[in-house]
C-alpha cells in the first residue's frame, strides 16, 4: 500500500502526465536525492547526471510502481542504483591501499597496534560542524569498495542486506566491507590528529 494519501494523489497525477506533478515530485525529493548522489559519486556533475537519469527511469517505470513503499523511498533506491551503475562503469584507476592503517593482531587475537577509543558516541561527534566536514572529506579518501559500502550503510541508512543487494555481493562480504570502511575511516581520522575526538 502506498505510504500516505499525498503520495497516492501525486502518483495518480504523475501517471496522468500532469506537468505540475512532475515539478512537485522534483521539488519534494530532488534536493535529498542529489545529496545522496553527491555522497556516493563525490562529483557534482556526476551526481546531477545520475539524479537526472534516475528521475527519467522513474518516470518510465511509473506504471510498474506497486506502491508498497513511498515515492521517496522508491526514488531513493533508483538513485542509489544509478550511482552504483556509474561507479561500476568508471575507468578503474589503481587506488592507493590503506591496509597499513587497519588494526593488526597477534596470534592470540590481541591488538598489536594501539586502538584509540571514541570518547563521544557517533551522534555526538556528528553534531560538531567541523568534525562533520572532516569526516565527509575523510570518507572520500577511502577505497571505492569500502567507501561505497560505508556510505550506503552508515550515511544512507540501508540495512546490511540492502547494501549487499545494491552492490551485488553476499551479506557477509558487505559486512566485511562496511567494517573495513569503518576501521579505515577511524584510522584516517586518527592520522589527522583528532585525538580530542577519538580518545
Amino acid at each position: 500500500m502506498l505510504e500516505g494519501t499525498a503520495d497516492a494523489g501525486l502518483l495518480v497525477r504523475l501517471r496522468a502526465g500532469e506537468e505540475s506533478a512532475f515539478a512537485e515530485l522534483l521539488a519534494l525529493h530532488g534536493g535529498r536525492l542529489l545529496a545522496t548522489a553527491k555522497r556516493l559519486l563525490r562529483q557534482d556533475a556526476d551526481a546531477q547526471d545520475a539524479v537526472q537519469e534516475a528521475f527519467l527511469s522513474a518516470f518510465r517505470a511509473l506504471d510498474g510502481f506497486d506502491g508498497r513503499a513511498g515515492l521517496g523511498t522508491w526514488l531513493h533506491r533508483i538513485v542509489v542504483n544509478a550511482c552504483l551503475l556509474r561507479i561500476r562503469k568508471r575507468d578503474r584507476h589503481p587506488e592507493p591501499t590503506l591496509d597499513d592503517l587497519l588494526p593488526t593482531y597477534d596470534s592470540t587475537g590481541h591488538y598489536i597496534t594501539r586502538q584509540a577509543s571514541w570518547a563521544d558516541t557517533p551522534p555526538e561527534i556528528s553534531q560538531r560542524a567541523e568534525v562533520r566536514r572532516l569526516v565527509r572529506e575523510t570518507i572520500n579518501e577511502l577505497p571505492e569498495g569500502a567507501r561505497t559500502a560505508l556510505v550506503l550503510r552508515d550515511v544512507e541508512g540501508l540495512s546490511t542486506a540492502d547494501v549487499a543487494a545494491a552492490l551485488g555481493i553476499e551479506s557477509g562480504a558487505a559486512r566485511v566491507r562496511i567494517h573495513r570502511g569503518r576501521q579505515l575511516l577511524k584510522a584516517l581520522l586518527e592520522r589527522k590528529n583528532l585525538s580530542g575526538v577519538l580518545e
